[in-house]
């Protein structure tokens, strides 16, 4: 059975940036229902002791079209919702260190033309969606937006999201209304960099 990813810290510890509210809605609520649909979807299929990640990858495999679809929505909800959490800390912000600020520079210029794609890929993604940036095996990082609750991995990339931006009006509607362009900017100031890092030393191996 997957699990849902548990906050180390309370739901008020990241405001101003994310509301109480907003927390205990979009984790407990959505993102509780998310993880329930897909261990039913999961066991319906018969994917009992497959990853997520496998599941996600693999969903070609599934002969059944309304299963397929769940298993995409919720397997995505599950999985995205999981990385956006565990990269939220109330002591975030700054930058990484060592290899991922090295390769950030090498790929995008700098930590700044990181964040700045990362939150035009955020913004301009049309309806609900995410923002992500991710890793391939040999280190390479890409930035890149996707709908619904697709990612790279179910989009069949290969690479897999080190850091997740959530734009879907649940993660940001009770505080910023339909300020899209405030919640990006200010979520910045709680991206865990420590757990990002650590994120993309287990992708590279």
């Amino acid at each position: 059975m997957f699990e849902q990813y548990k906050l180390p810290f309370a739901s008020d510890a990241l405001e101003p940036v994310i509301d109480k509210t907003t927390v205990e809605t979009h984790h407990g609520k959505h993102h509780a229902t998310y993880t329930a649909t897909f261990n039913k979807l999961v066991s319906d299929a018969g994917l009992e002791g497959k990853s997520v990640e496998e599941i996600l990858g693999g969903l070609d495999a599934v002969s059944d079209e309304a299963l397929r679809k769940g298993l995409r929505n919720n397997g995505g909800g599950y999985y995205n919702h999981n990385l956006y959490f565990m990269t939220l800390s109330p002591d975030g912000g700054g930058q990484p260190r060592g290899k991922l600020l090295d390769k950030i520079v090498a790929t995008f210029g700098s930590f700044d033309n990181m964040k700045q794609k990362l939150s035009d890929l955020a913004l301009t993604q049309f309806g609900s969606g995410w923002s992500f940036l991710s890793a391939d095996k040999n280190g390479e990082l890409y930035a890149s937006q996707s709908p619904n609750q697709d990612n790279p991995i179910s989009e069949g990339t290969g690479r897999t999201p080190i850091l997740a931006i959530d734009v879907w009006e649940h993660a940001y509607y009770l505080g910023y209304k339909n300020l899209r362009a405030d919640y990006v900017k200010a979520i910045w100031d709680k991206i865990d960099w420590n757990k990002v890092e650590e994120l993309y030393e287990n992708t590279i191996g």
